[in-house]
């Protein structure tokens, strides 16, 4: 899906704004938030591609004027309104008696054994690796380019990088290709690879010398280049 989110090689921005000694939080709601997402993926309301497609489709003037974690809060409102878990005008209810009641306590509810398991998950991840099957088309060495399409739904194929000339630096094995779980249409796993490209192959005379981009590519976004 092209959209502001996919913001590489794009002018207009300004510069990065980098803070010194940035904390993991800059406020109490955020570790909320944190949460609660984990705690959607972990009782399988939905899935990690769901949830990064979902802040692809917030608009993009609100994506630009808020920030990271209101990026997921904004995701996670509307997964939830989405799966059936929560009516939009539940949601609106409570948003508005808690903006008019700002000291009230929120409800508590304890649940340790939901809390080990979003714990886990923040030890290790939720990465799902699949059975080594289907075998990998490429190998490490072999010259790739990627495909150029416009894609209407998710995908980890950045704009920037599409239609370009690489190499197969190392494949990672047989993950769930996104661009179909984040549609419901099942796992589709696939072979990954981390893809290395020169960066003036992909950024031209404003490239910076010498220098090379990674990116971990599905292989359905590959072809092989001596065919092209």
């Amino acid at each position: 899906m092209n959209g502001v989110h996919d913001l590489g090689g794009r002018h207009g921005f300004g510069p990065i704004q980098r803070e010194a000694n940035e904390p993991a939080f800059h406020a109490e709601w955020e570790k909320a938030v944190l949460v609660m997402n984990l705690i959607g993926m972990v009782k399988r309301i939905y899935n990690i591609d769901e949830f990064r497609h979902a802040i692809e489709r917030m608009g993009q003037q609100r994506y630009l004027d808020t920030s990271y974690y209101e990026h997921w809060l904004a995701s996670v409102e509307t997964l939830l309104v989405e799966k059936s878990v929560i009516k939009r005008e539940e949601l609106e209810a409570r948003t508005n008696h808690f903006e008019a009641n700002p000291t009230e306590p929120l409800p508590d509810r304890k649940d340790p054994e939901l809390l080990a398991r979003v714990m886990n998950v923040v030890r290790k991840g939720m990465a799902e690796k699949s059975e080594p099957d289907p075998a990998p088309r490429f190998k490490p060495g072999d010259a790739v380019i990627t495909r150029n399409w416009q894609p209407r739904g998710h995908t980890r194929l950045p704009g920037y990088a599409r239609g370009h000339r690489g190499r197969i630096h190392l494949f990672h094995g047989v993950y769930i290709l996104p661009d179909a779980h984040a549609h419901g249409r099942g796992r589709c796993p696939e072979p990954l690879y981390s893809v290395s490209f020169e960066s003036g192959e992909l950024w031209g005379d404003a490239a910076e010398p010498k220098a090379r981009v990674h990116i971990d590519l599905w292989e359905s976004y590959l072809q092989p280049a001596e065919k092209t």
